[in-house]
């Protein structure tokens, strides 16, 4: 009974999630400023359900649901959905809740069709380790920081098109000035590439006491350490060689689209990040 209540619910949110996608949509065409207020209410009702479940995932499990593909969807979508309410409230930078929650719907969708693999469950609670929880947490709240920064950069797009353009309007001035979107692209990433680089060393230190075959050259372990490459050069033009304004918001959507072929294709070509399988 309970199950069921849970998933009535859960489909709940999923419909009210939709419905405040669709008024950041309209509010970003038509600078509809009810429709934004009402979206961002919706999305904190959402916000409510997904943390209950979370928590309740918790308990149910009795530890942090985080390890298997299914729950690393779920998580990462919670992540994009805090960030985005907290820069909200702090920034007041107008679309950047509606590119976000994009993007979240989008990972959230896939948690909700991902299929559930009762081997991968099985194997992931007997290898279970504070250690693999920190690794994967920190990777996730990372990956977490870096999609915002990749939002903020096609904001920085759609502005710098539309002054090239010449297209004054509302939309324009709502979506603030391109020094503003470029300094918290950077902001983020500056806060993801190190909880990155941590969430790696973790992974590998667990990796060399609880894996056998562990090497060096395993896909999901080099697509990792490519991002971390990636981000790191990001930083190398942008501070050393002075790259900014469109060049670095290019190289930084780039980037984010690397990320996710290393977190969608290199994880499953991986032979032990099988949790993610």
């Amino acid at each position: 009974m309970l199950e069921m209540n849970l998933t009535r619910l859960y489909e709940l949110s999923v419909i009210l999630y939709s419905l405040s996608v669709s008024l950041y949509f309209i509010d970003f065409l038509h600078h509809n400023r009810k429709a934004n207020r009402t979206a961002f209410w919706l999305l904190s009702i959402v916000w409510v359900f997904q943390t209950a479940f979370f928590l309740f995932r918790i308990v149910e499990t009795k530890r942090f649901p985080i390890l298997t593909m299914s729950e690393g969807l779920y998580f990462y979508a919670w992540v994009l959905i805090t960030l985005s309410l907290v820069i909200n409230r702090l920034l007041r930078v107008d679309f950047i809740v509606f590119f976000t929650n994009v993007l979240a719907f989008f990972i959230l969708a896939l948690h909700t069709f991902a299929p559930i693999h009762d081997q991968s469950e099985a194997v992931a609670e007997k290898m279970i380790s504070e250690l693999l929880i920190i690794h994967i947490t920190m990777a996730i709240l990372a990956y977490g920081a870096f999609s915002l920064s990749f939002v903020f950069s096609v904001l920085y797009m759609i502005q710098y098109h539309l002054l090239k353009q010449k297209k004054w309007g509302k939309r324009l001035l709502r979506m603030t000035d391109l020094t503003k979107l470029e300094k918290m692209s950077h902001v983020l990433n500056l806060i993801g590439l190190p909880m990155l680089l941590l969430g790696l060393i973790l992974g590998v230190i667990w990796a060399y006491i609880k894996i056998e075959d562990f090497h060096w050259y395993d896909a999901k372990v080099l697509g990792s350490f490519s991002v971390l490459a990636v981000y790191s050069m990001y930083f190398y033009k942008r501070v050393v060689r002075g790259m900014q304004g469109k060049a670095i918001a290019l190289w930084n959507i780039g980037s984010f689209l690397f990320l996710l072929v290393n977190f969608f294709l290199f994880g499953s070509l991986s032979k032990f990040h099988f949790w993610y399988s």
